[in-house]
């Protein structure tokens, strides 16, 4: 059984940090495109990071570009973020999620395999 597991969510305060794991089993994603991606309650799900299957070519969206960090350990499957700076409007759901391509790539769409989520909260 293919499986995506998040953890290192949690509640801290704005200008915080936070480092989020995602571990894969059944499977390895070693030639995958892994994705972030958040969803804050009334809100759609939308795009945080992208990596690409190598880990040298990273992509993210702008609300988060210069505070948060995506990598990735192919030897022991694990996808990382790394959140400094946190703010109240990081406040969401985090999902990662692998792709069906090699390319980084920003769409839900092309993601394949999702995990259940990890509660990142953001007080002010």
């Amino acid at each position: 059984q293919v499986q995506l597991v998040e953890s290192g969510g949690g509640l801290v305060q704005a200008g915080g940090s936070l480092r989020l794991s995602c571990e894969a089993s059944g499977r390895t994603f070693s030639s995958d495109a892994m994705g972030w991606f958040r969803q804050a309650p009334g809100k759609e799900r939308e795009f945080v990071a992208t990596i690409n299957w190598r880990g040298d070519s990273t992509d993210y969206a702008d609300s988060v570009k210069g505070r948060f960090t995506i990598t990735r350990d192919n030897v022991k499957n694990i996808l990382y973020l790394q959140m400094n700076s946190l703010k109240p409007e990081d406040t969401a759901v985090y999902y990662c999620a692998a792709s069906v391509l090699v390319q980084s790539n920003s769409s839900p769409a092309l993601y394949g395999y999702w995990g259940q989520g990890t509660q990142v909260t953001v007080s002010s």
